[in-house]
């Protein structure tokens, strides 16, 4: 059954698929709550990882069990993601925009200042 999943798929959509097979066969929650509530035991799970091994192991799992909501919710990680790349660069492209305008150095500014100016960005970004 998972044998013809193509091992060279991203990550992402390599989880997908292979969450997607099993379910077809039953191995699968029943509600999205069950996912929600394993992907808070993995959470906790990862914060209590003792060393960098566990904490990249536990990490995994979360990445797992997103893709396998996401799944459910017919929602395309590598889509999902490369937009919210998309968004960001935009968005942090914005800010550094602003502070060409203003002769702002943008590693010069406190967090709250770069801040102001990601909610800007957002804001343009929504038509605001």
């Amino acid at each position: 059954m998972l044998s013809g999943v193509p091992k060279q798929l991203p990550a992402l959509s390599y989880s997908q698929e292979i969450q997607g097979r099993v379910a077809r066969v039953g191995f699968d929650w029943k509600e999205d709550e069950g996912v929600l509530e394993k992907l808070a035991e993995e959470v906790a799970e990862y914060s209590s990882a003792p060393n960098a091994l566990e904490k990249e192991k536990e990490f995994g799992d979360i990445l797992f069990t997103l893709a396998n909501y996401a799944r459910r919710q017919g929602i395309d990680l590598e889509s999902a993601l490369r937009g919210a790349n998309r968004r960001f660069y935009s968005r942090f492209e914005h800010m550094e925009e602003l502070c060409r305008k203003t002769g702002r150095d943008i590693a010069k500014m406190s967090f709250a200042e770069q801040n102001e100016l990601w909610q800007a960005a957002k804001r343009k970004e929504n038509g605001e």
